[in-house]
């Protein structure tokens, strides 16, 4: 199944044969402290600049109806983000992923993101749009 959109994501997991957990990374972009004019005005253009995770979470396909409710919920935390990174963790033997199984992968998730290494991660950002990186 092709991913082009959040609800698509929701509709995969839900379909996998074992339950699965969503792990979301929520990182906002920053300047490096020697920034450049150029990287100023691109990073203005929402272009350039470093991801910074700021939040983690995971959820069940199930506890969300849509992006709009994460979004939504994200907003209680009080960081503000401009891209959220999912992944998809599957349990075995049909009991979903421990809890410290699911840490570990959002603990590598954040290393992996803050290292540029975004493969195997869907990105969106505020309003829920695919972000095409790179």
């Amino acid at each position: 199944m092709s991913i082009a959109s959040f609800d698509d994501l929701l509709v995969a997991a839900r379909r996998q044969d074992q339950p699965q957990r969503l792990l979301f990374v929520f990182a906002n972009a920053e300047l490096p402290d020697d920034f450049t004019p150029e990287q100023r005005e691109n990073f203005e253009a929402n272009q350039g600049g470093s991801l910074a995770p700021v939040m983690c979470a995971d959820k069940s396909p199930d506890d969300l109806h849509g992006f709009a409710d994460l979004a939504k919920e994200s907003q209680t935390f009080g960081n503000d983000w401009r891209i959220v990174f999912v992944a998809s963790l599957p349990g075995i033997a049909g009991r979903e992923p421990s809890t410290t199984d699911i840490n570990h992968w959002l603990e590598k998730m954040v290393s992996n993101i803050k290292a540029g290494l975004l493969d195997g991660y869907v990105p969106f950002d505020r309003d829920g749009n695919i972000v095409l990186i790179g």
